[in-house]
């Protein structure tokens, strides 16, 4: 008896989380699949990021750009809320490639570079209330991965001077074992 309230608690606790986990249309099946493949490649998967942010970006210059279609500010919305989300998961992969010292060296100018591209197209719409709370949030979190990524180059230089990353064994197939 005491194991069935156990398990009945403990779905009740789940099932918000997993439908919560449902909600979030940020990204097709597709670019999850993209991502998952390269969850091993973190160079990789930051210039995934980017391609990603610079659709969702690219998106939002589009509606602007053509004569106006009813629903166009809430289709703004919901573009900048998938952008903060995706913006949030780059973030917290970020953290973790620090935390961890993965050497992302190669990706991280890429992605300063990005930065000042999606603040230019997120900026560009006009003002509007059903938007400008999104716009407001997307564009900090724009300026927080500016910033740790600026830091970031920072640590990895420094990091991989005192550490060098060993160099690719020819017969592992270009494959680095990356000590923790």
């Amino acid at each position: 008896m005491t194991r069935a309230l156990c398990l009945a608690a403990a779905l009740i606790l789940l099932v918000p989380a997993l439908h919560a986990q449902n909600d979030d249309h940020s990204l097709s099946n597709a670019e999850i699949e993209k991502l998952r493949d390269t969850a091993y490649y973190p160079d990789q998967r930051v210039e995934l990021f980017i391609k990603l942010l610079d659709e969702r970006a690219k998106a939002i210059d589009d509606l602007y750009a053509h004569p106006r279609k009813p629903g166009r500010e809430q289709d703004t919305h919901d573009l900048l809320n998938q952008f903060n989300s995706i913006v949030n998961e780059l973030e917290d992969n970020l953290d973790d490639y620090s935390t961890r010292h993965r050497d992302v060296r190669k990706s991280l100018p890429k992605l300063i570079e990005a930065t000042e591209r999606w603040s230019t197209a997120i900026k560009t719409p006009p003002d509007n209330e059903v938007y400008n709370v999104s716009r407001r949030l997307a564009l900090e979190s724009i300026r927080d991965v500016h910033d740790d990524t600026t830091d970031l180059i920072a640590e990895q230089k420094t990091w991989f001077a005192a550490h060098p990353p060993p160099k690719e064994d020819k017969n592992n197939n270009g494959v680095i074992d990356i000590p923790r």
